[in-house]
């Protein structure tokens, strides 16, 4: 791994000849990120988030790397464009109300056998059956699990609000009401850990939370495997083909895929590595997808401001969802301005070795967003720019 002085002077000489700002994926660091969720997954095939990549030739470039296998989606739109350009296996990880998409599902075999929905709720059927527009397609199913943690009587609950399905016998009644509707079939079951694969446990200044983190995430771990296990067994009672069981994330794949029975981990953000995934003890990986903001004023010493850079990402507001000015190391925000929509001052001594033109390389704090605000990813290996690819955005794609 080079360093980060290294690595600042490579990008800065393979984009020299673009203007910023700009986004790039550092090829060599993509794929080795790749190699490495491989490596971790042992075995069990990684479907590729594309939320967290949001960039099809991206997509088509880790999916032919051995050990990949399928996307999982995040809007039914976007399934459905994906299914089209040739992708065929394709899991909407969400539940949808969207009518128009599901008529186009239910009038095409070839988009039928191709997308997975997402189904948590006998009502979920009812609008599909609503939307089908005469089409009589069968509808490829999944279920998924709640795998939130409830402690103290379920007095308190850790991890996201998602499905109503907790229980095995939940589950398999879901699965039973499902098999009974002509024109459906169940093949798989996902259960997300988010509060184990997206929650780190090391914690840069805070050991006693990032304890109190590896902590809950033990117990989370335990009491999700064998739930899970006895879900798997009473869904597979009633749909004995079932086609895949999917869990896990970036933040879990080792400890999923451990878990007999899963058959498929998930992962996405472990590719582009951005900066909430600095902090986890049982994995590192290497920053690949940047973005570089130009200086354009030097308003006092110690001090530049560039263009932009005020690129937030979802969740619950916090300067952890901020990005990080990354290259060259040093730089931190102004906290009476924080990162700016039009322009971000930057302090540190750095900034007196930056001249107007320069650029400063940021990461953000999640994997896919960044791709909302750029049309072009700019593919780097050692000091070259080989190939721009469009993003989602840069294909006039706006799924969310």
């Amino acid at each position: 791994m080079n360093s980060p002085a290294t690595d600042r002077a490579r990008y800065d000489r393979a984009t020299a000849h673009l203007d910023a700002p700009l986004a790039i994926v550092d090829l060599d660091a993509f794929d080795a990120n790749a190699d490495d969720l491989v490596r971790r997954a042992a075995g069990k095939p990684v479907r590729v988030a594309s939320k967290s990549v949001r960039c099809r030739a991206l997509l088509e470039r880790v999916l032919a790397r051995p050990g990949f296998a399928g996307i999982m989606s995040y809007t039914l739109a976007e399934s459905l464009w994906l299914a089209r350009s040739g992708f065929e296996d394709v899991l909407l990880a969400y539940p949808s109300t969207d009518r128009a998409g599901f008529g186009e599902l239910a009038n095409d075999a070839k988009l039928a056998g191709a997308v997975t929905v997402m189904v948590d709720d006998p009502a979920q059927l009812d609008l599909i059956d609503a939307a089908r527009d005469g089409g009589a397609e069968e509808i490829r199913v999944c279920l998924e699990l709640d795998t939130s943690l409830r402690l103290f009587g379920g007095r308190v609950r850790v991890g996201a609000r998602r499905s109503p399905l907790r229980e095995p016998a939940q589950l398999a009644g879901l699965a039973r009401a499902v098999a009974s509707r002509p024109g459906f079939r169940v093949v798989g079951l996902m259960a997300y850990e988010g509060h184990v694969a997206g929650v780190g446990d090391s914690l840069v200044g805070r050991p006693l939370r990032s304890r109190t983190i590896r902590l809950m995430q033990g117990a989370a771990r335990k009491e999700l495997a064998e739930r899970r296990a006895e879900v798997v067994r009473a869904v597979r009672a009633v749909v004995p083909d079932l086609e895949f069981v999917n869990g896990g994330g970036t933040g879990s794949v080792q400890q999923t895929a451990a878990e007999e029975a899963v058959t498929e981990v998930a992962a996405g953000s472990g590719l582009y590595m951005p900066r909430l995934f600095d902090n986890y003890t049982s994995f590192s990986g290497r920053p690949a997808a940047l973005f570089a903001q130009p200086v354009v004023r030097r308003p006092g010493v110690g001090v530049v401001t560039v263009l932009g850079g005020g690129y937030p990402a979802s969740g619950a507001a916090g300067t952890d969802r901020l990005p990080v000015p990354y290259l060259p190391q040093g730089l931190r925000y102004d906290p009476q301005e924080g990162a700016g929509e039009v322009q971000t001052p930057l302090l540190g001594s750095p900034a007196d070795d930056l001249l107007i033109g320069d650029r400063v390389w940021f990461r953000h704090a999640k994997a896919g967003e960044l791709c909302e605000r750029f049309d072009t990813l700019h593919l780097i290996e050692g000091d070259r720019v080989t190939d721009s690819a469009p993003t989602y955005r840069g294909e006039g794609r706006t799924f969310l």
